[in-house]
C-alpha cells in the first residue's frame, strides 16, 4: 500500500523525505536499472578452483610486491564468477538448455564446435541469425537457444590459451603480464582463473603493474578535466626517446605523475646523457680498439679507475633490469654522468686529451677508458633510448653487429687483478674540498679559472700517504697549475681547514699563481718562455710538441 492510501485511511504514522545514495552508470552518469534474470556461473569451490588459484598466486614474482597480497585477498573473497550478460553484442554463450529441465544438450561439445565453424566462416551474426532446427534437427523443440553473452574478462581472461595455440612461439605460461594496477581486478584476475580451471597452473611467471598518470596537481588525467598530455604532441617537441626517458625515471609502483614542466627536466636530463655520450665519442676519433687499445695492466690508474667504476654499475644496472626497477636504472646512469664522469673523471681527462700527443700511451689510455664506457652505456641505453642508442651505435669505433640490439652487456675487462696505488676516495674527498674553496674565491673574483690558483694541502698521515703518491700529478686531479702535500704540524696560519673544525684532519691554502700562464695548456708555470723555440708555451708543453711526450703515471 503507498503512503498516499495510508495517509488518505489515516493509518500514515509518519512520512519523511530523504536523500540516499542510488548506483550510477560512471560512464553515463545515469541511474542503474535493476532487473532479475537467470545467469551462467563459474563455481569456485565445487572442483577446488579458488584453493588452486591461492595456491599458484604465490609462485608468481609479483612487481611491486604488494600485488600479491591484492590479487590473493581478491580470490580469497570473491563469490562465484558470473560470466554471462544480457546484451546485443559481444562474444555468444553458444549453447542450448532444455527447456523444462534447464540441463546442456547432451552434444553440447559438439555444437559448440559447429558453432565456431559457423562464425569462422560468417561472422558473429551466424550464431544470432541461427535457427537451432539447423544444428539440433528434432531436439529442436525440446531446447532454446542461449542469447546471453561472455562476460569479456572471459574473453580476455581465456588469451594465454588463444595465443599459444595460435602462435607456437609464445609459450605458456608466459614470462610476464604487463598492464596497470587496476587489473588485479582484472585481466590478471580473470587469466588466473580461466588458466588454473584449464591447465592447472597460473598463466604468467611473472606480472609487473603500474600506477595511473596524473598531472603535477596529483589528478587523474581525462578529456573532460582538459589536463592530458598528448604522447604525439610531446614525440613531435621533445622526441621518442625523451617520452621514454620520463616513463623510465618514475617510479611506476606509484601513480605516474607528467606535465610540461616534469618533461622539461627529463629533456634536460637527456640532454646530459646524450652529451656525456658525445664527448665521449668526439675523442674516440680516430681511434681503433684493435689497434690503438691499451691493456689494463698499462694503462693509468685514472683509467683504471674508470673502468672499475663501469664494471661495478654494469653489475647495478643488470640487476636493475632483471628486477624492472626502471627509475633506478635513470637515477644510476645520470648520476654516473652528472658525478663520475662530468663532475670527474672527464673533467680531470681533458688536459691529458687535449695537450699529450694524440698516440702516446697517456691519450691512448684514456681514449681506452672512454671507449670501454662508451661500449657499456650505449648497451645500457638501448633499452630505455633505442633510437638514441641506435644513433650511437653508428659512431662507435671499431667492427660491431648491424644493431645494439644484436649484442650482450659488454664484456668489459678485468681490473681486480690490477694493483691499484691510489686511495682514490680521499682524493675525491680532498678534490672536493679544494673545489668549495675554489667557487668562493672565483666568486670573491679573487681568480677567475681553477687554473689561476695553486694549493697546498696539509694534512695528517692518513691524508698524506693518501695524496702524496701521485706527487707532481696531484694538480691534474685539482685542476690548479701548483698542488703541494705537507704534513699537518707545519700548516701555515691562513690554512683552512676542509670540515670547519679540523676534525678531518685535512687542511688546504689556495692562492692565486704568480706564474705565466701557458698558451696551449693554460696552466701557469715557472718554466713559460725558457724555451726560446716556443717563447709562449710550459716546459710540458715543449715536450709534448717537439719531444717523446710526458710521462704520466696516475693522471
Amino acid at each position: 500500500m503507498s503512503s498516499r492510501c495510508c495517509a488518505e485511511r489515516d493509518a500514515l504514522l509518519h512520512h519523511e523525505a530523504f536523500q540516499h545514495s542510488y548506483p550510477h552508470c560512471w560512464r553515463h552518469k545515469t541511474p542503474v536499472i535493476f532487473r532479475a534474470t537467470p545467469q551462467w556461473f563459474i563455481s569456485m569451490e565445487r572442483a577446488g578452483l579458488r584453493a588452486a588459484a591461492l595456491t599458484e598466486i604465490g609462485k608468481v614474482e609479483w612487481t611491486p610486491g604488494w600485488g600479491e597480497q591484492r590479487i590473493y585477498s581478491m580470490i580469497a573473497g570473491r563469490p562465484d564468477w558470473c560470466i554471462s550478460r544480457q546484451r546485443m553484442w559481444g562474444v555468444p554463450l553458444s549453447l542450448f538448455t532444455h527447456k523444462e529441465t534447464g540441463e546442456l544438450h547432451p552434444r553440447t561439445p559438439e555444437l559448440v564446435d559447429q558453432v565456431a565453424g559457423l562464425v569462422a566462416q560468417d561472422g558473429i551474426d551466424a550464431w544470432f541469425d541461427l535457427d537451432p532446427a539447423t544444428l539440433l534437427g528434432a531436439d529442436a523443440s525440446s531446447y532454446e537457444k542461449v542469447t546471453d553473452i561472455m562476460d569479456v574478462w572471459v574473453d580476455s581472461g581465456v588469451s594465454h590459451h588463444c595465443v599459444s595455440q595460435s602462435r607456437p612461439e609464445i609459450l605458456s605460461p608466459a614470462d610476464l603480464y604487463l598492464e596497470g594496477s587496476d587489473q588485479h581486478r582484472g585481466w590478471f584476475h580473470s587469466s588466473l582463473l580461466t588458466s588454473v580451471a584449464q591447465k592447472g597452473h597460473a598463466p604468467y611467471k611473472g606480472v609487473l603493474t603500474h600506477g595511473f598518470t596524473v598531472d603535477e596537481k596529483g589528478r587523474k588525467m581525462s578529456k573532460s578535466l582538459g589536463n592530458t598530455v598528448l604522447p604525439q604532441k610531446v614525440m613531435s617537441t621533445l622526441g621518442a626517446d625523451v617520452l621514454r626517458l620520463w616513463v623510465a625515471a618514475t617510479d611506476y609502483a606509484n601513480e605516474i605523475s607528467v606535465s610540461d614542466e616534469i618533461l622539461k627536466r627529463t629533456s634536460d636530463s637527456y640532454r646530459r646523457v646524450r652529451n656525456t655520450v658525445r664527448f665521449l665519442l668526439g675523442n674516440l676519433a680516430g681511434f681503433d680498439p684493435a689497434r690503438d687499445a691499451v691493456p689494463v695492466d698499462q694503462m693509468l690508474a685514472l683509467d683504471r679507475w674508470a673502468i672499475a667504476r663501469t664494471r661495478e654499475l654494469q653489475h647495478e644496472v643488470v640487476a636493475a633490469y632483471r628486477s624492472y626497477e626502471f627509475h633506478v636504472i635513470y637515477q644510476k646512469l645520470h648520476n654516473f654522468c652528472v658525478v663520475d664522469l662530468g663532475g670527474f673523471y672527464l673533467d680531470v681527462l681533458k688536459d691529458r686529451l687535449y695537450t699529450t700527443p694524440a698516440s702516446g700511451p697517456a691519450r691512448r689510455s684514456a681514449q681506452t677508458a672512454m671507449y670501454w664506457i662508451a661500449e657499456a652505456m650505449v648497451r645500457w641505453l638501448a633499452p630505455i633510448l633505442s633510437f638514441t642508442a641506435e644513433e650511437i651505435w653508428r659512431f662507435m669505433p671499431g667492427e660491431r653487429a648491424e644493431s645494439v640490439f644484436f649484442t650482450t652487456w659488454a664484456d668489459l675487462p678485468a681490473t681486480d687483478g690490477v694493483a691499484q696505488a691510489i686511495d682514490w676516495p680521499k682524493v675525491l674527498e680532498a678534490r672536493a674540498a679544494v673545489l668549495r674553496e675554489l667557487e668562493r674565491l672565483r666568486v670573491a673574483e679573487q681568480i677567475g679559472a681553477p687554473l689561476d690558483a695553486e694549493v697546498t694541502l696539509y694534512g695528517t698521515p692518513a691524508w698524506t700517504s693518501a695524496l702524496k703518491p701521485l706527487g707532481d700529478e696531484l694538480r691534474f686531479v685539482l685542476i690548479t697549475s701548483e698542488a703541494r702535500v705537507a704534513d699537518a704540524d707545519t700548516r701555515a696560519p691562513e690554512a683552512l681547514a676542509t670540515d670547519g673544525e679540523g676534525k678531518s684532519g685535512l687542511w688546504l691554502h689556495v692562492q692565486r699563481s704568480e706564474s705565466q700562464k701557458c698558451a696551449r695548456c693554460w696552466h701557469r708555470r715557472p718554466d713559460v718562455g725558457t724555451v726560446t723555440t716556443h717563447p709562449e708555451l710550459c716546459g710540458r708543453c715543449v715536450v709534448n710538441l717537439d719531444g717523446p711526450g710526458e710521462i704520466r703515471q696516475y693522471v
